[in-house]
């Protein structure tokens, strides 16, 4: 913990990119954290807007306050980095509040924990009566403040930093649920050997790190060359856990169960059906072979007794048509959600016709082949043979989900939020997979930086329980792969 206290002044955008900024600036109260009536006054400007990200954040702002213990202050009682510059010309009308927000700090790694916000409310900005530009009057008012306490400016706005920074006021942003460069988020890792393969001594790795040993050996010339042998691992409990994927979607694969067609999708198919994982998140471009892979992993599993099911949710939030959305479609809640459930639908069929080609009566079970009502009877029976369920997201609330195969389709176009939501619905042995691509989002207040998919890509990253992995080769055709790379 640092041995010197900062006191920062938040601007209304850190507090909408997430309220856990406040904990985590705060360091335990080592740090002094101030903000102005006017960022209190567009917090609650925004609570009431229940469709959009901000909305929902200044709504956990609000349920953090509501359940603080507060009361007016006087000026010596601000923090000492507070009183120790402040203006006194300038603020000696100002009045104080004090919040000690009750954070559960059992979401983070540690106990309950009460974290002091301190408020500054001035009645009369002197800004107002000089501020001519038709907007940004509060970035100019809380700027106000910033300079008068000499403050550190927190604030993700880059304008109003440039603003603040041209009047000499010190700024700094922050962004808690941004990932930068999510495309760069990669699992595998490649070494040489000419021996025996092995870890470099300074390798770190996380659990399910994808590895292949490429042995290398000299030539007659004394040059070294690729023999053309790999091997291929996970990263386990800081050992390596070899996988023999000949062996394993070989002669001992179940027939009726599609073979992942490369490395990728093996290691993806292997991590899924492994028994010390749990969670895995997946990021893959349009046909890498996310649903129909896990499709397969779940199915193996529910042939093993080792999961009662499958459950497949898929977020619905379309091209930002609101009247597309499943509230408008037309007919009862299955039939409304079917339009949303395509992409299960489509890897079942496929694994129907895989599996009719191989079966000695094809009419008794998988007749999918015929026509479209026998195709959908065959979608229907195949489906509650093996208890495949779809799920409406929202409908997950108040629910515990156990001993179940759950994926998460198009996690892109979630929140935060939202997946925390599933996440807290998950019970005792089931398994959660999450996918997505980060490269189409369709929710008009989240971008490639800032989704559920990607934060848990980034958090996959550091931590040993979730499992993580891209797919970066398109199946499908030639004309998704080129358009998955030119738009």
């Amino acid at each position: 913990m640092s041995t010197v206290q900062n006191c920062y002044l938040l601007d209304t955008s850190v507090i909408l990119d997430d309220p856990t900024n406040i904990l985590r600036i705060s360091d335990e109260n080592q740090n002094g954290i101030v903000i102005s009536n006017i960022v209190l006054a567009e917090l609650n400007s925004k609570k009431d807007d229940m469709r959009s990200e901000a909305g929902f954040q200044a709504r956990e702002f609000f349920r953090l306050a509501d359940a603080a213990w507060g009361e007016p202050i006087s000026f010596i009682e601000l923090p000492e980095c507070v009183r120790n510059h402040a203006d006194m010309d300038q603020c000696k009308n100002d009045r104080y509040y004090k919040l000690a927000l009750n954070f559960d700090r059992s979401l983070h790694g540690g106990e309950a924990n009460l974290i002091n916000l301190y408020i500054v409310h001035r009645e009369h900005y002197r800004i107002s009566s000089a501020f001519t530009e038709p907007k940004g009057i509060n970035d100019a008012k809380i700027g106000e403040i910033a300079d008068d306490y000499d403050l550190t400016l927190l604030t993700n706005d880059m304008s109003f930093r440039i603003a603040a920074e041209i009047r000499g006021i010190q700024t700094q942003s922050i962004r808690n649920s941004s990932v930068e460069a999510p495309e760069q988020i990669d699992f595998t890792y490649t070494y040489e050997y000419d021996d025996t393969p092995a870890l470099p001594p300074e390798a770190v790795h996380h659990n399910f790190d994808q590895i292949t040993f490429v042995q290398k050996t000299l030539s007659s010339a004394s040059e070294m060359y690729e023999t053309g042998i790999q091997r291929h691992a996970f990263a386990f409990n800081k050992q390596i856990e070899w996988c023999d994927f000949d062996r394993r979607f070989g002669e001992h694969f179940n027939e009726e169960l599609v073979r992942p067609l490369n490395l990728e999708q093996k290691f993806y198919f292997a991590m899924m059906t492994h028994p010390q994982n749990y969670v895995t998140v997946v990021a893959g471009s349009t046909g890498s072979g996310k649903t129909l892979v896990a499709l397969q992993a779940g199915l193996e599993l529910v042939e093993e007794g080792i999961v009662e099911g499958i459950v497949y949710a898929r977020n619905t939030v379309t091209a930002n048509d609101p009247q597309s959305e499943l509230g408008f479609r037309k007919g009862d809640e299955e039939q409304k959600l079917s339009f949303f459930m395509y992409p299960l639908y489509s890897a079942v069929n496929f694994t129907i016709e895989h599996q009719s080609s191989r079966s000695i009566d094809a009419r008794v079970e998988y007749t999918g082949n015929v026509n479209s009502i026998k195709r959908e009877n065959a979608t229907e029976i195949f489906m509650k043979k093996y208890n495949i369920e779809a799920m409406d997201i929202a409908h997950m609330r108040g629910t515990t989900i156990s001993r179940k195969f759950v994926i998460i389709d198009e996690a892109q176009n979630m929140t935060n939020a939202t997946l925390k939501l599933i996440g807290t619905r998950m019970g005792d042995e089931t398994r959660l997979v999450v996918m997505g691509d980060p490269g189409q989002i369709d929710h008009p207040f989240l971008s490639k930086r800032r989704n559920a998919l990607v934060s848990l890509l980034n958090k996959a990253q550091h931590s040993d329980f979730i499992a993580g992995i891209q797919l970066r080769h398109t199946i499908r055709s030639q004309v998704a792969d080129w358009f998955d790379k030119n738009f």
